[in-house]
């Protein structure tokens, strides 16, 4: 383990039947991408109870949305979308070198503030092996927060990930990776409803 890391992103210390074993009742933060959406349809068929729960933001194409329903759909999950007003947080928008880990936080705070409130104590995210922390600075929020990466912990990487979600059947097996919004906005430069508008013209959204 890293300074980096926290204890529940342990490189490769758990094969996830065991997790699933262990956990049999757990939240997800939910982004409709490739990852959380192969531990959200493994963890319906452990026979887990899950919840997975998006946190949406204008950070976010709509698409991301549309994504993860359709998986949610596909698996029978329990579905929370959490409507959070990023642009309204005034430390994230200012877009420091840091953002990412503060945007990290927002989400992953939301997320436990809403599942503690309806009973669930763990909380699981998509990291992967293939993860690096040090071109992640989330990692940081991750471990703050007592965040578990179940697929990371499994050793899981990326390609890992989209094998099994093929033979599970998860529709994201072969989504790309999309960065947020906010990653093409300069560093320094303020995040505004303006500048994503114009990150969204310019990716073709």
């Amino acid at each position: 383990m890293t300074l980096e890391t926290g204890s529940g992103q342990q490189l490769g210390t758990e094969p996830l039947a065991d997790f699933f074993a262990r956990t049999p009742k757990l939240a997800i933060a939910f982004s409709g991408g490739c990852d959380s959406s192969y531990l959200l349809a493994s963890a319906v068929e452990a026979g887990c109870e899950v919840k997975a729960y998006m946190v949406n933001t204008a950070f976010q194409p709509a698409f991301e949305l549309e994504d993860a329903r359709r998986v949610v759909d596909v698996c029978g999950a329990a579905f929370d979308v959490i409507e959070a007003d990023v642009l309204a947080e005034s430390a994230i928008c200012a877009n420091p070198p840091d953002r990412c880990y503060l945007c990290k936080r927002f989400i992953f705070g939301a997320v436990r503030e809403r599942m503690e409130r309806e009973g669930f104590e763990v909380l699981a995210d998509g990291t992967n092996a293939s993860d690096d922390p040090a071109r992640r600075p989330g990692f940081r929020a991750l471990a703050e927060l007592d965040v578990v990466s179940p697929l990371r912990r499994a050793g899981m990487t990326k390609d890992e990930v989209r094998a099994a979600s093929r033979a599970l059947g998860v529709p994201t097996a072969d989504k790309p990776s999309f960065s947020c919004l906010a990653t093409n906005v300069p560093e320094g430069k303020p995040i505004t409803a303006a500048s994503l508008d114009e990150v969204r013209r310019a990716r073709g959204l």
